[in-house]
C-alpha cells in the first residue's frame, strides 16, 4: 500500500463522496474511477511535455473569478473545521444561509421574500421587522449578508427554510438532504 499527499480540498471531496462508514479512500477512488478491484490500473506514460499556451493581457480586460460550484461549496462548508466547531443548530443554521447567500445572493433573496409562515415573517432587512411579526422571535443577523432571521423556530422548521432556499437555487435534492440533516 502507497501513500500519497493531497490537499485539503480533494481531501473533502473524497470524504464527502463515502458510502458507507469504514469505506477506504481507495475503494471510493476506485468506484469514483469507475475501476473494478481487480482489474489492473493502467499506468500514465508522459511522452512529450506540454507548455500552456502564452496568454496576451489586455489592458481594457479585467480578470474573471472563477465560477463558485454550488454543491461543492455546500460540500466544503459541511466538511469544514468551522462548520464543525459549532455546536448549536442555530449557529449551524446561520452559517448555511450565510454561506447560500454568498453562492448566490440574487436567487437567495427572491426565495427570502416569499419564506414565510402563516403569521410570521421569517427573514427581513432588519431587526424591527421580524421582532414586530410575532413574539419571541430572536432575530438574529446573517452574517456577510443584508438580512436577519428568526431563529427561535424548532430545528425541523429551520430545515425547512433551507431546504426551500436550497430547492429555489436549483440545488439536487440528495444535497438539501444532507445540508438539512446537519442542521
Amino acid at each position: 500500500m502507497k501513500k500519497i499527499e493531497i490537499d485539503d480540498e480533494l481531501y473533502r471531496y473524497i470524504a464527502s463522496e463515502t458510502r458507507h462508514i469504514g469505506e477506504s479512500a481507495s475503494d471510493i477512488l476506485r468506484r469514483l474511477l469507475k475501476l473494478d478491484a481487480k482489474q489492473p490500473v493502467q499506468p500514465v506514460v508522459v511522452t512529450e511535455s506540454v507548455q500552456a499556451p502564452v496568454v496576451k493581457q489586455d489592458a481594457d480586460l479585467k480578470p474573471v473569478a472563477p465560477a463558485k460550484n454550488p454543491v461543492r461549496e455546500m460540500r466544503e462548508l459541511l466538511l469544514s473545521d468551522s462548520y464543525a466547531e459549532k455546536t448549536k443548530s442555530v449557529d449551524r443554521f446561520l452559517q448555511i444561509l450565510s454561506t447560500l447567500y454568498s453562492l448566490d445572493s440574487a436567487t437567495f433573496t427572491q426565495s427570502a421574500e416569499t419564506v414565510h409562515g402563516r403569521t410570521r415573517i421569517y427573514f427581513a432587512g432588519d431587526e424591527k421587522t421580524l421582532l414586530d411579526s410575532g413574539r419571541h422571535t430572536k432575530p438574529r443577523h446573517i452574517p456577510g449578508t443584508p438580512f436577519w432571521v428568526i431563529t427561535n423556530s424548532n430545528t425541523e422548521r429551520k430545515r425547512t427554510m433551507v431546504q426551500s432556499i436550497m430547492q429555489d437555487m436549483q440545488f439536487p435534492a440528495n444535497e438539501i438532504d444532507k445540508v438539512c440533516g446537519t442542521i
